[in-house]
């Protein structure tokens, strides 16, 4: 039985250092760095949980207008997009309310992707 509608998601980089220093410092988290076929940044996830990486492959490319994920950032909303700007991303979108589902903000990575962030506070 399907418990969540997405199970992983990948968003790509072009520089994977500078991809995984931004994450983790607007995070806050440390992602775990894997080699396999790709190299990966791994998002901590709940071992149940939806799980996704950033990733540098040849065969994808990252920038706008792709997939747009959502990363839940649970009560640190307006702290993970205080860190966008000094991180070198930008803010798309500001906190922004979408009830009865919480709030949301979009930003823009230093690889050029767009990607969603959401909290229920």
């Amino acid at each position: 039985m399907k418990t969540n509608a997405l199970n992983w998601f990948e968003i790509f980089v072009a520089d994977f250092d500078r991809a995984l220093n931004f994450y983790q410092t607007i995070l806050g988290q440390t992602l775990t760095v894997v080699d396999c076929e790709s190299k990966m940044g791994i998002f901590p996830a709940a071992e149940e949980g939806v799980a996704g990486s950033i990733t540098l492959s040849d065969k994808c490319q990252p920038g706008e207008g792709g997939t747009l994920v959502y990363l839940n950032v649970e009560g640190d909303l307006d702290g993970v997009l205080s860190r966008v700007w000094s991180s070198g991303g930008t803010v798309v979108q500001g906190r922004m309310a979408i009830p009865p589902h919480g709030f949301i903000g979009i930003f823009k990575d230093t690889e050029g992707n767009t990607v969603g962030l959401h909290s229920m506070v």
